[in-house]
């Protein structure tokens, strides 16, 4: 099953350390003291999607790495750096304040697939099945 994309891009941080006017003024390079958390493999996730004069991707060089998404999330909101995962990583910790988007001016929208792997040639269990016909319904795959 190949469904639909979802956002990707967001670049967070700490909202204790990092203001929502402080957030709508950095810019990119030049923010002060940014230490970039990034991915250890593969190395397209260290692009991230920023405007500017180099197009509409930045190569960041990680100050930390990590293989997982979660890591860099936790390590985001306990303030070590900024991170760029997708928005359903961090939406309810930006809905909730734990997290503030930073750079949203420079940000481009980014989609993703999103592809659910699974042998054709078995049978499928109630809940995979299920589980992909949530997947289809709420993606529009």
């Amino acid at each position: 099953m190949r469904a639909r994309s979802v956002r990707t891009g967001c670049a967070c941080s700490r909202a204790r350390h990092t203001s929502k006017r402080t957030a709508s003024r950095a810019r990119w390079p030049t923010w002060p003291n940014t230490r970039c958390l990034g991915f250890t493999q593969p190395e397209s996730l260290n692009r991230w999607p920023l405007r500017g004069v180099h197009g509409d991707e930045w190569n960041i060089a990680p100050s930390l790495v990590a293989s997982s998404g979660e890591t860099l999330r936790q390590l985001a909101l306990a303030g070590v750096g900024i991170a760029c995962l997708s928005d359903f990583m961090t939406g309810t910790d930006r809905a909730s304040g734990a997290l503030v988007q930073v750079l949203t001016k420079e940000t481009a929208d980014v989609r993703q697939p999103v592809n659910a792997v699974y042998y054709r040639n078995t049978q499928l269990s109630a809940r995979i099945t299920s589980f992909l016909d949530f997947l289809s319904q709420r993606m529009g795959g």
